[in-house]
């Protein structure tokens, strides 16, 4: 645990940043592994701007104009998610209603429930995956910023992380609530179909997560987003003002529910019928 929560103290945990924050886009969706922190040339102009070069005063002006960039940057990108999440989650809601108000065949019902079953576990992940970016990329410029810090003798990271604070990507209350309500629905779509309701009440009740397999997409990402959050997000002796306030046990909670529920929805997907 200590070593998992160290990671704004010792030269290892340094590296040890850089190697999660790699991991992190790899384990990303492929169209979002370019929106993440710039962090290796940051990093080098951190060395730059902390030696003896002639060039330092130009290095220090660009590290800089980057960090303001890729703030901008990470704005950008998360509002133009956000609303794309915010028109899914509604049509997915409308979906729902329409299936229920419908009366097909038995047969044409589930297809019907296995369809928004899956849209709703997709939209869910993605979301979870979007909390998890803003999280990392606030790290990241802390991180940054102390080593910034530490290497000037300036004090830098004071008033830009207050800044940050106030930025769109830093502001996930809206993608929080998003993310509650699609349990909501996940949950009431699940309790409303009868072939998965004995499932269903003994995946909500376990405190495990069943096992997945390596090809199941999304709800990988989601399962390697929900670790990083809590490491990140980790209580600890060297919690401090620039660390993210832990996960409410709530919440991760709910993560976990859902995550159980969309095993599910792979598992139908690929015609494995679970015991219980």
């Amino acid at each position: 645990v200590a070593e998992r929560a160290c990671i704004f103290t010792s030269r290892g945990c340094e590296m040890k940043f850089g190697k999660r924050l790699k991991k992190q886009v790899e384990e990303s969706l492929p169209g979002w592994r370019d929106k993440f922190l710039a962090y290796k040339r940051l990093k080098v102009l951190v060395r730059l701007v902390s030696g003896s070069s002639p060039h330092r005063a130009v290095a220090e002006a660009t590290f800089v104009r980057l960090l303001n960039d890729e703030v901008d940057r990470f704005n950008a990108f998360f509002l133009e998610q956000e609303e794309e999440f915010i028109i899914r989650h509604k049509e997915v809601r409308e979906t729902v209603k329409a299936v229920a108000g419908e009366e097909p065949s038995e047969a044409e019902r589930a297809v019907e429930m296995r369809k928004v079953r899956r849209e709703i576990v997709d939209l869910h992940g993605e979301m979870v995956l979007l909390l998890n970016y803003s999280a990392v990329n606030y790290t990241g410029l802390a991180k940054i910023l102390k080593k910034y810090d530490k290497r000037t003798g300036r004090l830098l990271r004071l008033p830009f992380i207050e800044e940050v604070l106030k930025q769109p990507f830093y502001t996930t209350e809206l993608m929080s609530r998003l993310v509650r309500e699609c349990e909501e629905t996940m949950a009431a779509v699940f309790a409303s179909d009868n072939s998965g309701d004995q499932w269903t009440r003994k995946c909500c009740t376990d405190t495990g997560m069943a096992p997945m397999a390596p090809e199941q997409g999304i709800l990988r990402n989601t399962v390697a987003a929900l670790v990083a959050m809590r490491e990140l997000r980790s209580g600890s002796s060297t919690y401090g003002h620039f660390s993210l306030p832990p996960l409410a046990k709530e919440t991760e909670h709910g993560l976990l529910l859902s995550i159980q529920v969309a095993d599910l929805v792979q598992s139908e997907a690929h015609g494995i019928v679970r015991v219980v």
